[in-house]
């Protein structure tokens, strides 16, 4: 069995996210199915993490197991004859067989886009968050720097306990149930970078960290945007983080102006 690794970019806007889903389109399934009009195999590759419904994607990384003898240049080809054309595979190469790519990456990039010109261009309109209201921009530019470091984000994780059981549901239709009632999940994670960037009429949001929750992006974006709306200090967004409390925060920024960047291994 070889094990390939994929690199693949796809506008997330017509799709209900990367996991596959029961009559829904989704990334992780329309590449699937490509893969099993190629090679005849049913494997269902895994993705770097599960971006959301409408969530973007400039660097997504996936791995599955193939016997197929089809040379990886050719993988890259045939898929992307098949697949739409709002997926597609930009690389596609021979991994060792013990990576995985969610399981091996150590550190992600997320970017989200707010358009704030008083009128968003009809061709941006899938890709921003249009926001033309008055903000004070130097603070959520001075609030950003407060989330750098190791804490407990469950401030800003989804309160979604049926996403476990769906994702679960999901992947025991293609591999074998694993046992997870010692597994103790925990929102610590790491961000090693957090910063606004203005560019033009947008306000860019970047972070990189260890890795993110449910969510987790969306809602420190929308927290921020009560920084700038002052209805939250810098002060109060610090109690917000050590609160471990998702009402505490602000609400889910909507989902087209997310991009996943980067994954590094």
């Amino acid at each position: 069995m070889r094990n390939l690794k994929l690199i693949l970019s796809y506008d997330g806007a017509d799709f209900a996210g990367w996991q596959v889903q029961p009559g829904r389109a989704t990334v992780q399934g329309a590449l699937a199915s490509a893969i099993r009009r190629l090679s005849g195999e049913n494997v269902l590759p895994q993705g770097s993490g599960r971006t959301d419904a409408g969530v973007h994607a400039l660097a997504q990384v996936a791995s599955f197991r193939t016997a197929s003898p089809i040379p990886a240049e050719n993988w890259m080809r045939a898929l992307n004859d098949i697949l739409p054309a709002s997926i597609r595979v930009l690389e596609v190469t021979e991994a060792t067989p013990e990576f995985h790519a969610r399981k091996s990456a150590r550190a992600k990039t997320y970017r989200y886009r707010m358009h704030r010109g008083a009128t968003c261009p009809p061709f941006l309109t899938r890709y921003v968050w249009h926001y033309p209201y008055p903000l004070e921009e130097s603070a959520m530019v001075a609030a950003a720097g407060v989330v750098v470091g190791e804490h407990d984000f469950t401030s800003f994780a989804a309160v979604d306990p049926e996403r476990v059981e769906r994702i679960a549901a999901s992947e025991n239709l293609w591999t074998s149930a694993v046992p997870t009632s010692n597994v103790r999940p925990t929102n610590v994670r790491t961000i090693f970078s957090s910063g606004w960037t203005r560019q033009g009429e947008e306000m860019i949001y970047t972070v990189r960290g260890s890795g993110f929750l449910h969510h987790m992006v969306r809602n420190l974006v929308g927290t921020f945007l009560l920084m700038g709306k002052g209805t939250v200090s810098l002060e109060d967004f610090g109690r917000i983080l050590k609160a471990r409390e998702r009402t505490a925060a602000g609400p889910t920024a909507p989902a087209s102006g997310l991009y996943l960047v980067d994954v590094e291994y």
